[in-house]
């Protein structure tokens, strides 16, 4: 018999993050949720707990088994490419650390594709970092999601509508099934990826887009 699970969410508004607080909810291995966040967030059961923090200085978390981080924001929404990075890198990365003082184990987090160290735009660059900082740390499990163009209702959650991923999703319904990776995906079908592969991960893990449909 599997022990209860205690887990960890940064990012609960997003479109992904949303989902996966809906599938920590419904699951009933997890016995409480600790949702990080800047602003008060409708937790909506009884084993969730919000935790207003300021990720720059985050205070010590309750014990914890795992962590899924889902922060994220556009260099348009933050205002500058420094404070995209204080969301997308430095607080995720924050979220980490702390979760792996309060013992977890495990880590899942919601990348992007084309995420990598080496690339020559700011936002894949800054998303590779991100990865190479996690796998650097002692993590038992870590599994990272790098979905293509979202598809979800942005607007449903207050957020600005991303005119290119409205093109991009647009396009991805044409050249889709030639380019598994490279179609548009469900939000719910991001946090089930992670969701479903968390829990027993061992080792590093990358999902991409194709990966993702099929669950």
């Amino acid at each position: 018999m599997h022990m209860p699970r205690t887990v960890a969410l940064a990012g609960a508004t997003g479109l992904v993050g949303r989902e996966i607080l809906r599938g920590l909810v419904a699951d009933p291995g997890v016995s409480a949720i600790h949702v990080l966040a800047r602003r008060a967030v409708a937790g909506g059961d009884a084993k969730v707990t919000v935790h207003i923090v300021d990720f720059a200085a985050l205070p010590a978390l309750p014990r914890i088994d795992e962590v899924y981080l889902a922060l994220g924001t556009t260099i348009k929404v933050a205002g500058s490419q420094a404070a995209f990075r204080a969301v997308d890198f430095d607080a995720n990365l924050a979220v980490a650390r702390a979760a792996l003082a309060a013992g977890a184990k495990r880590a899942g987090l919601v990348s992007a594709m084309g995420a990598s160290a080496r690339s020559g735009i700011f936002y894949n660059r800054t998303k590779g970092e991100l990865e190479d900082a996690l796998r650097a740390l002692p993590f038992e499990g870590l599994v990272i999601a790098r979905p293509s163009f979202l598809a979800g209702n942005r607007e449903a959650l207050g957020q600005p509508v991303r005119r290119g991923e409205g093109i991009a999703i647009a396009a991805s319904r044409i050249l889709g099934p030639l380019f598994p990776n490279y179609r548009s995906v469900p939000a719910a079908a991001v946090a089930r990826a992670l969701l479903t592969r968390v829990p027993a991960a061992a080792g590093s893990e990358i999902v991409l887009s194709g990966a993702m449909h099929s669950g």
